[in-house]
């Protein structure tokens, strides 16, 4: 762990992460500590399901990944507080539910457990709306989903969007991600037409990652385009050559991570509309460098990846 924090540190220089800019946007990690909220909203609460039990009443508990996926997450000066757009939307939604926000610190792994086992309400935690999760989950979506490919800034490699482009090619993805499910189907489409395979890394610590692509040992990263982007303004040793919608071949959405069938869909879905038509979710999105993938309103269950 020790030799890992040394190595995080040679690859990000603490230094570098007060500011950096994203889609155009000037980010202060100080200034950003700063909690943004909403008012409670009557017509959210409302649609509260009756006899709803929550994991702590009057809180909204909701598990978010802490393990470095900066703007999404990022943890305070103080080392404890973890901050980011997805915490910052958990409190949106907690505040316009007039709710306590509780945050449980938790990994992409555990996420699912944490919802249908009840230890939280919620997940937020940077989760895509697909076919099959929508059998075992519920969701009120918040954001846009696009994924980015990024090299290292030495690498030869100009463009990765379509399945040709990635023969033959190292990948690091996370595993059970979207992005890996595109990634997989565009190798088996490569396969068919004889093309060599590609290569999945599977990795999630983001110094290793970055370790990878400099030694030469993976050729691109592939995920959220806001974790692509913010380690290339911080580090400038990796840039984007493609994007892609979550969706693939449609477009995506982020969504907040709900048990299914227990109704708190409804009221999670107005707590975001109400915190969109105020200007407190715009701001959120905006601080983070996160405005592009902004939604004009949330929906419930919409279709995703795979229908």
């Amino acid at each position: 762990m020790k030799k890992m924090m040394i190595l995080a540190a040679l690859l990000f220089p603490l230094s570098a992460l007060a500011e950096t800019a994203i889609n155009g946007t000037e980010i202060n990690l100080k200034a950003n500590e700063q909690p943004i909220t909403t008012a409670a909203n009557p017509a959210a609460i409302a649609k509260l399901p009756k006899g709803l039990t929550l994991a702590h009443p009057g809180e909204f508990t909701v598990g978010i990944s802490g393990e470095g996926s900066a703007p999404l997450t990022v943890y305070a000066e103080n080392n404890k507080t973890l901050i980011g757009s997805e915490p910052d939307i958990a409190r949106l939604v907690a505040s316009a539910l007039g709710l306590k926000l509780r945050i449980v610190v938790t990994s992409w792994e555990d996420w699912p457990l944490g919802v249908t086992s009840g230890k939280y309400d919620a997940a937020i935690s940077n989760i895509t709306v697909t076919k099959a999760r929508k059998e075992k989950f519920d969701f009120a979506t918040y954001r846009k989903d696009l994924l980015g490919f990024y090299v290292p800034t030495h690498s030869q490699i100009t463009a990765i969007t379509r399945a040709e482009q990635v023969a033959g090619k190292r990948i690091i993805v996370g595993s059970g991600t979207n992005q890996e499910a595109i990634l997989l189907a565009w190798n088996q489409q490569n396969i068919h037409a004889g093309l060599a395979p590609m290569t999945p890394v599977y990795m999630t610590s983001s110094a290793a990652q970055a370790l990878a692509l400099q030694s030469g040992r993976a050729d691109a990263w592939f995920g959220p385009n806001v974790n692509g982007a913010w380690q290339a303004a911080k580090t400038g040793r990796t840039h984007l050559v493609g994007n892609v919608d979550g969706g693939w071949p449609q477009a995506a959405h982020i969504a907040v991570t709900l048990k299914k069938g227990n109704g708190l869909a409804p009221a999670v879905a107005a707590a975001l509309d109400s915190a969109i038509k105020d200007g407190s979710y715009q701001r959120v999105l905006n601080r983070w460098g996160e405005g592009v993938e902004a939604i004009p309103a949330s929906e419930v269950n919409p279709a995703g990846l795979g229908d």
